[in-house]
């Protein structure tokens, strides 16, 4: 295969840009497709490299053509909204309010007393019990 020499009338830069965009088209549908786990770190390390020299070049390319550089991406996560002071209070407030009417709905008085059984109850029981078991007891003699 014959290796591509750079015309005269395009610069070696574009001719680089060029060289490195053509063989792969659908770079972008390319690179969602591959996983990062499978590639080695050598070749991780090679992609880098490779993606800044495309991003360089691009760069120098907009320069010649007289645009200016495309800003570069801010290098930390976007600031996060915050609530202001005024805000938190007034969710304070209603939630200090909802719970106030919750709490007024239930009566404050205690709760009834367990009822408890009378001695004489218990002695009923206590004697159905003992012959229940009198009972059983015969069954087993006979």
């Amino acid at each position: 295969m014959r290796r591509r020499t750079a015309p005269r009338a395009i610069p070696t830069i574009i001719f680089q840009l060029l060289i490195l965009t053509l063989p792969v088209k659908n770079l972008n549908s390319l690179l969602m497709n591959t996983s990062l786990s499978s590639l080695s770190a050598k070749q991780l390390r090679r992609a880098a490299a490779l993606k800044e020299k495309i991003q360089s070049l691009e760069n120098k390319l907009l320069q010649m053509l007289g645009a200016s550089a495309p800003a570069a991406a801010p290098a930390g996560p976007k600031r996060k909204w915050k609530m202001s002071a005024a805000g938190r209070a007034k969710i304070a407030a209603a939630a200090k309010a909802r719970w106030a009417k919750v709490k007024a709905g239930k009566s404050s008085t205690k709760p009834k007393a367990k009822r408890k059984m009378s001695a004489a109850g218990r002695a009923r029981i206590r004697a159905a019990v003992k012959a229940r078991w009198a009972r059983v007891r015969a069954a087993k003699k006979n």
